[in-house]
């Protein structure tokens, strides 16, 4: 007798469960956005020369170190010279020339 008051308990509960441990599928509904297509403004290339530390540390690859090193080489008369400071090199020089200017 007490076994089958367990048993019905537990299909009872089982039974209350059914639907959240077997969901039933539900339509879902599929908005899709249009794309935005933002190009960004080509940046005007900064002057080593007249940079200001600010600005170069702007740059992409350029933390306070380096940009204090290439404050301290000014002047420089090529965007190849940059080479002379230590922490740049011809990938970072490559990766820069786009943003800069002699």
């Amino acid at each position: 007798m007490v076994l089958g008051y367990l048993l019905a308990v537990a299909l009872l509960g089982l039974l209350a469960l059914w639907p959240k441990v077997v969901p039933r599928p539900a339509p879902v509904e599929v908005v899709a956005l249009a794309e935005v297509s933002f190009t960004p403004p080509t940046p005007q290339p900064i002057s080593l020369n007249q940079a200001s530390l600010e600005e170069l540390e702007a740059l992409p690859g350029i933390g306070p170190a380096l940009a204090r090193r290439i404050l301290e080489g000014r002047p420089y008369a090529r965007v190849e010279d940059l080479l002379r400071v230590k922490g740049i090199g011809p990938a970072t020089l490559e990766r820069l020339r786009p943003y800069i200017r002699p």
